[in-house]
């Protein structure tokens, strides 16, 4: 792991949902990391009977008491956000900070907005030779804000939260992306909810385990005084009527109880993916492990021959090469049901064949 000071070279605004557009919409999706077939019928009627509310402004306090409650703290620690692209937005514009520190590789988000706000990004970059794994010895001590995913994006490593924590430090606001902590059973090392690190602000997206990605929703979980620095510069009502309306729902208890069923599907799909991926060692291909998220990270050569090739076959993958941190040899891969990793097995197994021609 290296601390380097900000540089170009990667196209941080590129993003998974660029690979199924357009031509791509025809193609079996293991690029997004949104839950397939989501959202669920019960949810989609929920939204949809919010829908005779519309010609009233939103009103965000069920839904942000309902969040509170869900992580056990007082709604003034709770910022409704339009997903959790625009906290990324809000953290860059409205905290004051002199030296941020963004953790690669990971959702390029955080940086960018930072770079459109007008600041000069250092980057940590965590190596495939430690196993991406973080060491806080290595964040620089004048760090002022500290942006990590976790688990992270897209390398599927899950960080001790006792490690994350070290980070905190007086003066220094310590961002944490749980954007997919949801999909991880049992949401081990989560640090939503805690209000005894200094500084600390988590963020959750509820667009991935829910499908909403069309609809905007997360949330921020800080302390009072974030919260209303970062809500001051957000423009009026920001969550629309159905936004809160999926949000309320989603931290229920029903809700809850179903990301709680998805996560273990997910754990037992992603090892079956990870076994299956693991077959084409003897092709040099290494799958970055333990995963803990709902996708994975895989080196492989001539990796976009490959992903051209799966393309041709009728599979779309993300590239990896736009990550800091990461180089053209990496793909991405979001978990999907056994049927459909079956059928991309096979196709990467051609692929691959075909890319080594």
């Amino acid at each position: 792991m290296r601390t380097e000071p900000d540089t170009d070279g990667h196209d941080l605004r590129h993003h998974g949902d660029a690979e199924v557009r357009d031509d791509g919409a025809r193609l079996i999706d293991l690029a997004v990391n949104v839950r397939a077939d989501t959202p669920p019928a019960w949810l989609r009627e929920h939204i949809a009977g919010s829908l005779g509310g519309l010609a009233a402004y939103p009103d965000g306090r069920a839904a942000r008491a309902a969040v509170a409650a869900r992580h056990g703290v007082p709604v003034e620690r709770v910022l409704l956000t339009a997903g959790a692209a625009e906290a990324f937005v809000l953290l860059a514009r409205a905290l004051k900070v002199r030296r941020p520190v963004v953790v690669h590789p990971q959702f390029t988000e955080p940086e960018a907005a930072l770079r459109d706000a007008g600041h000069s990004v250092d980057r940590v970059l965590l190596r495939a030779e430690d196993g991406f794994r973080l060491d806080p010895a290595l964040v620089p001590e004048d760090a002022d804000l500290v942006v990590i995913g976790n688990p992270t994006n897209p390398t599927s490593i899950l960080h001790p939260a006792a490690t994350i924590a070290r980070l905190a430090r007086p003066g220094r606001t310590l961002v944490v992306d749980e954007a997919f902590m949801d999909a991880v059973p049992g949401e081990r090392e989560a640090l939503a909810g805690r209000t005894d690190v200094p500084g600390l602000v988590v963020l959750r997206s509820l667009t991935k385990t829910w499908g909403l990605a069309g609809l905007r929703i997360g949330y921020v979980l800080a302390a009072p005084e974030t919260v209303a620095e970062l809500e001051r510069a957000q423009p009026l009502w920001p969550v629309s009527t159905p936004a809160l309306a999926a949000a309320e729902v989603c931290v229920s208890g029903r809700g809850l109880a179903e990301a709680a069923e998805a996560a273990r599907r997910i754990a037992a799909d992603r090892a079956h993916l990870v076994a299956g991926l693991d077959e084409f060692g003897s092709d040099g291909v290494r799958v970055v492990t333990p995963a803990e998220g709902p996708f994975v990270l895989v080196r492989v050569g001539r990796a976009g021959a490959v992903r051209g090739h799966l393309r041709g076959l009728g599979y779309a993958v993300r590239r990896g090469d736009t990550f800091p941190g990461l180089g053209e040899e990496w793909l991405r891969m979001a978990v999907r049901d056994r049927v459909t990793v079956n059928g991309f097995l096979q196709a990467f197994d051609r692929a691959v064949t075909l890319a080594g021609r």
